[in-house]
This record gives C-alpha cells, structure tokens and sequence, in this order.
C-alpha cells in the first residue's frame, strides 16, 4: 500500500509540473500527449487503491511507464537539448511510413518542420519522402534545409548533387561536388561523379587533377584508372589511355570495359591480332554486344567469313541497333547478307550503358570512321581499291596499306 501511495504521490508531482512548466508556460499543446498518457496511469492507480482491480502486473507496469517512465524520459531529454516533442512527431512519422501510409507521414513532418523549423531530422525525412514521389525539387529544398541545420551532412550534399543532376542542372551539381570534395577528398562516390560530370562538359584536366588526388587514397582501385583512360581517350592521348587501361585490367582481370577498350584502341593502331585478343576478353556482360561486332570486322579481314558472319548475328541478337551498322559498314560488306534482321531474332533484354560508356563509344567511333576515310581518300588520290586494303600490324601504323 505504501508503495501506491508514494508511485501517486510522484505521478502527481510529475503531472503538475508537465502540466505548468511545459505545456501551460510554453503555451504548447503537444505535451497533451504526454499528460493524456500521464493521466491514464493515474486512473490506472486510482482503481487499483479504490477497488482493488487491475491489479495483475501488466497494468502495475503499464502504470509506471505511463506516469513515470515517460515524463521522467522527457525531462532528461530535454535538459540534453533534445525537443521531446519532436521525437514524438518523427516516431509517429516513421510509425506511419512503416505502416506503408506515406501520405499521413508526410502530413505529420510538413506540421513538424512548420513548429521547428531547425528540425534536422524532419527536414532530412520529409525529403527523403519527396524524392521516392518524384518530387525532386521539394526533395532539394528539404535537404538545403537539413543542410541549414547541420553544415556537415555530407551525405545530404551528395544527394543534393544527385537530384541536380537529375533534373539537367548539372552546373549546380558540379559546384555542390567540388565543394564536397573540397571537404572531404576521399569521398569516392562524389569523386566519381564529379569526374563523370567535369569529362562530360569537356572539362578533362580537371577530371585528371581530381582523379589523381583520389588515387592517394585509393591507390588499389582498378576503376580510378580506368577513368583516367577514358579521360585521355577523349582527349585523343591513346597511347597514355591505353596505359591506364592495361592498368585497371591487371589489377582486375576479370573487368571486361577494360579489355573492350584495349580492343579498340588497338584496332585504331591497326594491331589486330591484339584487338582479336582484348574482344574475345571482353566477349561477356555489357561490351559482348560491342565485342561482337569488332570480332566480325576482324574476322572478316582475316578471311574468316564463318566466324565474320557468327560474330555478326551475335551482335544483332544482343543489340538490334547493330544491324544498321552492319548493313553499312564497308569492312562488313561480305557477310552483311548472311545477317538475320532483327525481327527475326530473339532479342534479349538490352543492357543499359552509361552516359560515360556511351559517351567514349562515340568518341572512339568517330575517330575510326575518321581514320577510314583519310585513308580511303589515299586510297583514290593513289588509284588502288580500298577493298584490296589490309590492315597492318604496328601502333605507329596509323594507315592501312596496300596489299
């Protein structure tokens, strides 16, 4: 009995004071959360002294938490600097989300950051929100806010620099990169992104100076080197590309980009043997396609009209787009009829390159078409067909020259 009257007397004391110094002084009605609580652990108490129910120990504990536990949880909570209200909003915010009722979540944290603005945790939530709506603009601005409140989220700069990127304002997210890796050199994931961003707006020495930097810290990783080579592919230093590249392929063997590239530039130096050898490396996964056409231009030129014709059709198979190329290119001439279109295969599923990929593909495409048709205008200044033409063995063998 005594113990009853001591848990009613501090219950009582602990409600008064919820009740005064922080609802009635603070003018706040959120407390009237924690006096609602409060208040069923009296009743709870009350009952229990006056009628003697309720006296099995679930309610005892019940009780306790309601009229002491919480209270007494709140106070310290707040006597750390940490709004004991706000805790409340985001447990019921992230109550609702795991409930799958992302609407009424959202309406909590909107009322939430309304109250505290300096609110990071709500401002980090509701953005994280708006950016699985698809409203990215909403997420940005909320991630700005969270950023306000807490200057070293570098994890809100990244996704600031995300959805800039997504939304083409790719201006803006270069600069939040830059500032970012400023701060914090070794973040690798904005590293790389910054890299992608400065080689696509042609920016490259910039993309070296930053690639370099991070090799300090990541002297292992295969893929730095990797976009060290298609930095210097883009600025026409094939011979330093393909350095990087052989890099990034003997620490890991198994990445076929590397090898694809390799394969490329050696076709550029008319090496074809070794660009035989890095497409048949490269001959799985997203460059089995691109591989596979490389190996029929190949095989062509070496007269082998059977394996030409098989690589062809792979190619097709694995990416219809090939079949234009095909039909096209000159080299390809021979076998082009013997390659099915692309209504008559079973196309699989197409695998979605990168812009980076996409982007040296081009590149690299449009320095062979350029080199063919230098040596083709050779070709006639000299009157030999360009069809007689072979390719010769040799990096410094920039031409193809006549049988």
């Amino acid at each position: 009995m005594a113990e009853k009257m001591i848990f009613s007397v501090v219950s009582f004391i602990l409600f008064i004071y919820i009740f005064v110094y922080k609802m009635v002084k603070k003018n706040d009605t959120s407390y009237l959360i924690v006096i609602g609580a409060q208040t069923i652990g009296i009743l709870i108490n009350l009952i229990q002294i006056l009628f003697n129910v309720l006296t099995i120990i679930v309610f005892r504990i019940i009780a306790y938490i309601l009229c002491i536990i919480l209270p007494v949880l709140l106070i310290i909570l707040e006597l750390r600097g940490i709004n004991f209200i706000e805790v409340m909003y985001l447990i019921a915010a992230k109550s609702y989300l795991l409930a799958g009722n992302r609407k009424m979540a959202k309406r909590i944290l909107v009322n939430m950051v309304f109250r505290f603005p300096d609110s990071y945790y709500g401002h980090k939530m509701l953005a994280e929100i708006y950016e699985k709506e698809g409203g990215m603009r909403k997420a940005i601005d909320e991630y700005v806010a969270a950023l306000d409140v807490k200057k070293n989220d570098h994890k809100s700069y990244f996704k600031i620099s995300q959805l800039l990127k997504d939304l083409d304002r790719k201006d803006e997210a270069i600069e939040m990169l830059k500032n970012l890796v400023d701060r914090v050199p070794q973040n690798y994931e904005a590293s790389e992104m910054l890299g992608d961003l400065l080689c696509e707006k042609e920016r490259y020495n910039e993309a070296i100076n930053l690639y370099m930097i991070l090799l300090k810290y990541y002297p292992d990783k295969f893929e730095i080197y990797y976009n060290l080579g298609i930095i210097h592919t883009m600025m026409n230093n094939f011979q330093l590309a393909k350095e990087y590249y052989e890099k990034a392929a003997d620490m890991n063997h198994d990445f076929v980009n590397a090898h694809y590239r390799l394969g490329q530039i050696s076709l550029l130096y008319r090496d074809i043997d070794q660009a035989e050898e890095n497409f048949k490396m490269s001959i799985y996964g997203e460059t089995e396609a691109g591989s596979s056409l490389e190996l029929a231009k190949i095989y062509v030129l070496k007269n082998q009209v059977e394996k030409a014709t098989m690589y062809a059709n792979r190619a097709v198979e694995l990416e219809p787009d090939n079949y234009e190329k095909v039909q096209e290119d000159p080299v390809l001439s021979t076998v082009k009829k013997e390659v099915r279109t692309p209504s008559e295969n079973e196309q699989l599923d197409k695998i979605i390159k990168s812009d980076k990929e996409k982007m040296v593909d081009e590149h690299l495409e449009n320095t062979e078409d350029l080199m063919q048709k230098v040596n083709s205008e050779e070709a006639k200044e000299k009157g030999i067909n360009i069809n007689e033409f072979k390719w010769e063995k040799g990096r410094d063998k920039q031409r193809i020259n006549p049988t």
